[in-house]
């Protein structure tokens, strides 16, 4: 059948020729990729280290680092070269949660689950705190405060209703939504965009209006001794609850004022019982540790030296971030990611490839805080965006692929705009269409580390995934564990990122490239 199937396609190929140019395929080789990623996967045994034994990966954490030199450590053992945990710059201090109780002792005992931001100082021991409800309004409106604060817990007045879902968590696209990607036109060019005042425009200075206000409001907490303040929102709903940073976590920031996450059923509870003129108490203890002995960023590299005399120097690249938030333990956010990537190289090898170019992995550190980590390697490495000085290295960038948007199966590629692409990534899902759909976008998809390489000019690319659960469940949430990740999902995504790798390394040349950015030199908010 494998022979049948492989003629099936050198035919295909062949036709294709008076279209465009032919990708020479490793037929046989792509075979023994699929049969070792599908069959033979270690993925599972790499998302327990990663997750169940590392516990959480926020940036500068002992889990971080647990998860670092365990990658390390594993990728040598797959047979990689020059593993290290590489330095990218300052990134700042590490945080650690080491115990936190919350719950509501009048007018009744009521167990709150809770989750204290990342960067947030403790209660310094257990406290029974009376609730106060402060309304958010603008920065004279809390002048009303002022003097009332000492010894409480702090809730926002403002209540959310619970909202029943009539829609699945659990999703993938649709055949409608895949060709719908397919036939996206165009993105604009950088600087092109629109300067009108757009409704997200509003919606966004709406954000930053609040959390200044937000901000005032805690720096009043901390100053009066207030014990701690309570968020929500809609989405922290049926046990979910969704918690990110709480303040700065610089060398020289100073400790954030205590805030709890908790789930907006037991938010709306404890609310309208002080606005009914109850007194409600809670008891609090929280514990967090801070880590300031190395304030630098480290991410994980490893690579397979390429074998061509004439190509080996050149570098195709794979990664994604390692660093996670810490209600859960990141397992769709972004273990799986790098566990793929792991897992493709542990494929590659094991099936004996001789690659002519350097193939490279980095698993980033600081993506949850900017891209720091991927923004950084790219910076010292290539080129850095704010002056688009180019270094040698960037000549011999060959293209990156990344993967951060959960456990959901590959069903295609995001082109960031390379038209140039398009025919050669068609050629290269072939041999995969029966495991892929191997939709094409010229459409991108953001806030992830393929925006460091193309920011300077270098092909990066993320590939489509199912939604799943990602955005409705996982992603930053208490239920980011490794219970909510497909291996089946896993083995074929690794499986595709083991072929793409493979293909990019062997072409004869490089990717193409879109033209050079112009510089960009960072702009500091006020």
């Amino acid at each position: 059948m494998k022979k049948t199937s492989s003629l099936f396609l050198v035919c295909l190929f062949s036709f294709s020729t008076a279209l465009f140019a032919q990708e020479k395929l490793d037929l046989a080789t792509i075979d023994k990729i699929k049969e070792e990623g599908l069959k033979r996967s270690q993925i599972m045994d790499i998302m327990f280290n990663l997750t169940d034994v590392s516990g959480n990966r926020l940036m500068n954490s002992p889990g971080y680092y647990r998860a670092a030199n365990y990658a390390k450590d594993k990728l040598i053992s797959i047979g990689l070269s020059n593993a290290a945990l590489d330095a990218y710059g300052e990134f700042g201090k590490g945080w650690e949660l080491e115990k936190s109780y919350l719950a509501m002792t009048a007018p009744y005992y009521r167990s709150i689950q809770n989750y204290p931001k990342a960067w947030t100082g403790g209660t310094k021991g257990l406290k029974n705190a009376e609730i106060v409800a402060v309304v958010l309004k603008d920065s004279a409106g809390l002048e009303q405060y002022r003097g009332t604060l000492k010894g409480k817990i702090i809730i926002i007045d403002k209540l959310e209703a619970y909202k029943q879902s009539f829609k699945a968590d659990a999703v993938r696209f649709t055949d409608e939504e895949l060709e719908k990607m397919a036939n996206a036109a165009p993105m604009q060019p950088r600087g092109q965009a629109p300067t009108t005042d757009t409704a997200m425009m509003r919606r966004m200075q709406a954000m930053r209006s609040g959390g200044n206000v937000l901000n005032i409001l805690k720096a009043m907490a901390i100053s009066e001794g207030a014990v701690a303040m309570l968020t929500s929102s809609p989405r922290f709903h049926d046990g979910t609850i969704f918690s990110q940073g709480g303040g700065g976590y610089k060398g020289t920031d100073p400790e954030n004022f205590l805030d709890m996450a908790i789930g907006i059923e037991d938010y709306n509870t404890i609310l309208r019982l002080v606005k009914a003129g109850k007194t409600v108490k809670l008891d609090a203890d929280v514990k967090t540790k801070f880590y300031n002995k190395d304030l630098q960023g480290y991410n994980v590299i490893a690579e397979i030296p390429g074998t061509d005399p004439v190509l080996k120097d050149e570098i195709v690249m794979i990664g994604a971030h390692l660093d996670s938030w810490h209600a859960g333990t990141g397992a769709t956010d972004n273990a799986s990611g790098s566990a793929v990537m792991m897992e493709a190289l542990r494929i590659l090898k094991t099936v004996g490839i001789n690659n002519k170019r350097t193939i490279r992995i980095g698993l980033w550190g600081g993506e949850e805080q900017g891209l720091t980590g991927s923004r950084g390697y790219v910076k010292k490495t290539f080129a850095d965006p704010a002056t688009m000085d180019l270094l040698p290295s960037h000549e011999k960038f060959s293209s990156y692929f990344n993967i951060d948007n959960g456990t959901g199966k590959v069903r295609g590629i995001y082109l960031q705009n390379n038209a140039a692409c398009k025919e050669i990534f068609e050629q290269w899902f072939a041999p995969l269409k029966d495991i892929t759909n191997g939709t094409i976008t010229i459409s991108n998809t953001g806030g992830t580390d393929h925006q460091a390489f193309d920011g300077v000019g270098l092909p990066g690319f993320q590939f489509i995934q199912d939604p799943i659960e990602y955005d409705t469940r996982t992603h930053h949430s208490n239920m980011d564990v490794l219970d909510h990740v497909s291996e089946e999902d896993l083995k074929q995504i690794a499986t595709i990122v083991a072929t793409f790798v493979f293909d990019a390394a062997q072409r004869d040349q490089k990717l193409p490239r879109n033209a050079l950015p112009k510089p960009r030199p960072a702009v500091m908010r006020p």
